[in-house]
């Protein structure tokens, strides 16, 4: 009767958010107490939802229970099932407040919101403090520090100047995590990405679709920097003159020209 009443009669002493079952908050409570009662029994994560951990348990399983119906590419995740469909349909349901442009996913559109309409600068780097909006900014960045490697085996000596390149120390050399292996030719990865990505070598698929004109794509990556002929947006700054360019590469070259002119070719690029 609660669905109908909306009555919630149990609520949170630290945050004061309500529900309409007990042990609804009984499993709310753990985001403040921290407790992750639910554990993997491969890689020993821990979970405070059963229902993450065995969302978690189909990384370890390869377990892809939702498929496309339009191009039958499988998924762990209900979600990236839905988000995935929008490649097809070309949807964008999520919309921007501030200027109404459109996006496919709410992920899209929070990064929108962060590069565009805020101030905000999330990532810091580790090295010198300096603040960024997005990731890759700060992973350029870091370049700056050449010789730094904050990642650490448990195991050994050994650093690395990427987390992805100390887990596949870790995988190599000490069997410690999980590879991601082709079912038709065995071929292992670090990554669920980088299989992804390997596997369209085995089928001739394109099942990314460009919303403009149509045009397909196998990877995501293929189709998101093809859309850049359709957009007037340029993210990437020349820090010498403040030229604007729509791609890293064409930023790139322009810095190594505009670098020599200036007689400042050991300047870095971020």
């Amino acid at each position: 009767m609660r669905v109908h009443t909306a009555e919630k009669p149990y609520q949170c002493q630290v945050c004061e958010k309500a529900f309409s079952q007990s042990g609804t908050l009984n499993t709310h409570m753990r985001c403040h107490t921290g407790e992750k009662p639910y554990q993997c029994q491969v890689c020993k994560k821990a979970f405070s939802h059963s229902g993450h951990l065995n969302r978690h348990m189909r990384a370890h399983t390869g377990e892809k229970p939702y498929k496309c119906q339009v191009c039958n590419q499988a998924f762990s995740q209900s979600q990236d099932m839905s988000a995935h469909k929008r490649v097809h349909t070309g949807e964008k349901p999520y919309k921007c407040s501030l200027c109404n442009k459109s996006f496919s996913c709410s992920g899209n559109l929070q990064r929108h919101k962060l590069r565009i309409h805020s101030n905000r600068r999330p990532y810091h780097c580790p090295f010198c403090g300096m603040q960024f909006k997005v990731r890759v900014q700060l992973k350029r960045h870091v370049l700056v520090h050449a010789d730094a490697k904050q990642y650490s085996c448990r195991h050994c000596s050994d650093r690395f100047k990427w987390l992805d390149q100390l887990k596949r120390h870790l995988l190599k050399s000490h069997n410690e995590g999980t590879w991601f292996t082709c079912n038709m030719c065995e071929k292992k990865f670090l990554t669920r990405g980088e299989l992804k990505l390997h596997s369209f070598r085995h089928e001739d698929q394109k099942p990314y679709v460009c919303s403009e004109c149509t045009k397909r794509f196998r990877r995501a990556a293929e189709l998101k920097s093809h859309q850049l002929i359709h957009t007037d947006y340029k993210q990437f700054c020349c820090v010498l003159c403040c030229k604007y360019f729509k791609r890293k590469r064409s930023v790139v070259s322009h810095f190594k020209k505009c670098a020599k002119k200036l007689g400042c070719s050991r300047l870095f690029l971020f």
